[in-house]
């Protein structure tokens, strides 16, 4: 019952795999969205692999249809580095997404905003992008190993 009427007083919560499921969707609608919340399982002695994703899921029902947040993917991303003890781009992860939703500009359909996927990933991408420098991502070919240089300049442009 606290967490759904003090959640700010739960910094981690842990529970089997069914439970921690249900905790972890209400405290994603709690934030304000599934799109919102990343999640990680985590072996805390480090024995075995982490896995790091999404709360929503792969969410097969708009799966392909450029409707799904791309935030909480980055978020989850941002969780991992900090699990690989790179806090200083799990901070700049976190900042990204912060300042694009700031500007009101990568809001998908989840927060009342008309932005496609690509499009929030898109802005979460400059933004990061101005936190840790474009020549730090530019130069490194295979941050981008998919885009000719011509269209990974044009990608950065847009």
């Amino acid at each position: 019952m606290n967490f759904i009427r003090r959640p700010e007083s739960f910094d981690v919560v842990v529970g089997s795999n069914l439970f921690g499921d249900i905790l972890s969707d209400i405290s994603a609608i709690l934030v304000g969205s599934m799109g919102l919340a990343p999640s990680a399982n985590l072996d805390p002695l480090r024995r075995f692999p982490s896995m790091f994703e999404p709360v929503h899921g792969s969410a097969p029902d708009i799966a392909g249809k450029g409707l799904v947040n791309p935030l909480a993917t980055i978020l989850s991303a941002g969780m991992m580095l900090d699990h690989l003890e790179l806090p200083e781009a799990a901070r700049d992860v976190e900042q990204a997404v912060a300042k694009a939703l700031a500007a009101g500009k990568a809001r998908t359909a989840d927060l009342g905003g008309s932005s496609s996927t690509r499009e929030g990933h898109r802005r979460c991408a400059r933004h990061a992008v101005g936190l840790v420098g474009y020549r730090s991502l530019s130069n490194d070919s295979s941050n981008c190993s998919n885009f000719s240089d011509s269209r990974r300049s044009s990608w950065w442009a847009r």
